[in-house]
């Protein structure tokens, strides 16, 4: 069992920055990959930035050269964290973080973003 906790979120104005993190303890294995989806109003969730534990990454086209995702490890815990700079109002949602290793899949609870002046 691996557990999920969120921090940050919250309200911005546009072109503002703003740091999501997420604590990931429990049973990981050696391999892992942890991304952040968001949600809009009305939307499906979509894949935001995604990171292995071999440090590789990837973003979603909207939000490439604006947001940064990288993993942290100190003893048997994770954290990932999303970089959010130049926001937009469209960057608007819930975020939520996604932990998957093996066929094991987890996710947290949530954090809503707004980006509104």
């Amino acid at each position: 069992q691996v557990q999920l906790v969120e921090s940050g979120g919250g309200l911005v104005q546009p072109g503002g920055s703003l740091r999501i993190s997420c604590v990931a303890s429990g049973s990981i294995f050696t391999r892992y990959t942890m991304a952040w989806y968001r949600q809009a109003p009305g939307k499906q969730r979509e894949m935001v930035a995604v990171c292995t534990s071999g440090a590789l990454t990837d973003y979603a086209d909207s939000v490439k050269g604006r947001f940064t995702i990288s993993i942290s490890r100190d003893n048997n815990k994770k954290t990932v964290s999303l970089q959010m700079n130049s926001l937009k109002p469209e960057d608007t949602a819930v975020y939520y973080c996604h932990f998957k290793e093996s066929v094991y899949t987890y996710w947290g609870q949530g954090t809503q973003v707004t980006v509104s002046a």
